[in-house]
């Protein structure tokens, strides 16, 4: 069986993460969205809403082989206890890649798991920093988020 596991914090979780989700769920037969809490950072969202949030997008989307934790130790680590085969990273440009393939390394150091890069699509030019920003400022960010994902955002703002 491959496992694939997509970490990332997901502050909001955005169309280019649920591009990298779809196309993953094609190559896994289970793929985990790992929430990674840093306790050293508050996050801009509660992690279990976040969550939630992310498994109605799921459900809508009829991702039936895609779950969603949350983990507060090393990635590889929460990987390996999933029993991961893969890392799954999204792609947006070329300093993406850099810093991706650097952490790939590390991870491949440490467990053995090999990471496959995803493009995030045609909205992979959008961080999540960015879809804050924008609608810190008065913008519409709705083609950016799921529905869900909206929700949480605006009622927490």
């Amino acid at each position: 069986m491959n496992i694939g596991f997509y970490t990332g914090s997901f502050s909001p979780f955005t169309n280019g993460h649920l591009h990298v989700v779809q196309q993953a769920s094609k190559i896994f037969d289970k793929l985990y969205i790992g929430i990674g809490i840093n306790k050293k950072k508050k996050p801009r969202y509660d992690n279990y809403l976040m969550k939630q949030a992310i498994e109605k997008v799921l459900e809508k989307e009829n991702l039936l082989n895609v779950s969603v934790i949350t983990y507060d130790n090393l990635s590889v680590d929460a990987a390996l206890e999933y029993n991961a085969n893969f890392f799954v990273r999204g792609i947006r440009n070329g300093m993406d890649y850099e810093y991706e393939e650097n952490m790939a390394s590390i991870n491949e150091e440490i467990s053995e798991l090999d990471t496959i890069y995803i493009r995030a699509g045609k909205l992979g030019n959008i961080s999540s920093s960015l879809v804050m920003e924008l609608m810190e400022n008065g913008k519409d960010v709705s083609k950016y988020l799921p529905k869900e994902i909206l929700e949480l955002v605006k009622s927490n703002t």
